[in-house]
């Protein structure tokens, strides 16, 4: 009784049970869609009073964990594609650094718009259920052309297209402490036309490679809070696990919905708390006395 006492009194300590309960849930849900967790990683620790610095990287690390966790359900299931993986993640990983270490010169305000964007994009995607563009072999295949046959399924890989993208999709996944997952799934799926299935499970070990580019910038930067990070980190290593078995038999279609539009919510809190809204309010009211 007197620890239960001293556990309810004590906010510190309080904060952090909710925070591991809260991240415990988001694993289990995001390890299904092949991501990283840190579309809510990153918010849910804001909106705890943690900076968004610190939230940011705490997020990176737990994303590497939740991946690690995840990767070892889908490599069982032979839907990750591994020498797609690595070749993308070689530029993927420098932006994520190169967003980790830029994250430095932009305002908590400016890095919560931007990840409200990514995570609004990602909230598109989820709630129209884009299927994959049929990735057929061009008739004149040039040495940029990746063919690839992979868990009975074949596909062509567009280099030039994907290189840039998932270098650009790695900066920004670095700089707002996400391991791009939200930007990954969409982009393999309707530019470079890879199967759902394929894409969940790549984009599984991709998250942690880019979320460890990220790291490495935010760790040079000085925001990296470890105790806090080892705490959550068994949280998200158990949801990873559970979520990624159950991605193997799960309907996703009803479920990436919902899941759309609690995004949409998320991104929409994030906008209005890194807002001024009585300053708005007072410069849209001289506007209309004019």
């Amino acid at each position: 009784m007197i620890e239960l006492l001293s556990f309810i009194s004590n906010p510190a300590l309080r904060s952090i049970t909710i925070l591991w309960c809260l991240l415990f849930i988001v694993a289990i849900v995001f390890s299904m869609l092949g991501q990283g967790g840190g579309t809510l990683y990153t918010p849910v620790q804001v909106l705890l009073g943690i900076d968004f610095h610190v939230a940011a990287t705490t997020s990176l690390f737990l994303i590497m964990v939740t991946s690690l966790s995840a990767t070892l359900v889908f490599r069982k299931a032979h839907k990750v594609d591994w020498p797609l993986a690595f070749v993308l993640e070689s530029v993927t990983a420098s932006g994520g650094f190169v967003g980790g270490v830029g994250s430095a010169w932009l305002s908590d305000q400016v890095l919560s718009w931007l990840f409200a964007a990514v995570v609004a994009f990602a909230a598109v995607f989820m709630i129209h259920s884009y299927q994959p563009s049929q990735s057929k072999a061009p008739q004149h295949r040039k040495w940029y052309h990746w063919r690839r046959w992979y868990d009975g399924q074949s596909y062509t890989v567009h280099l030039l297209l994907a290189l840039p993208i998932s270098f650009l999709a790695g900066m920004v996944s670095g700089m707002v402490g996400v391991g791009g997952g939200i930007l990954k799934v969409p982009l393999m799926v309707l530019l470079l036309g890879i199967p759902m299935d394929i894409a969940i499970g790549t984009s599984a070990l991709m998250v942690g490679l880019t979320a460890g580019g990220g790291f490495a910038g935010h760790l040079a930067a000085g925001h990296w809070d470890w105790r806090l990070s080892l705490v959550l980190a068994m949280a998200v290593f158990l949801g990873g696990q559970i979520g990624a078995r159950q991605s193997l038999t799960l309907n996703r279609t009803r479920m990436k919905k919902i899941f759309g539009w609690f995004l949409l919510f998320i991104a929409a809190v994030m906008v209005i708390k890194n807002t001024d809204v009585q300053a708005l309010f007072s410069v849209w009211g001289k506007y209309c006395k004019t």
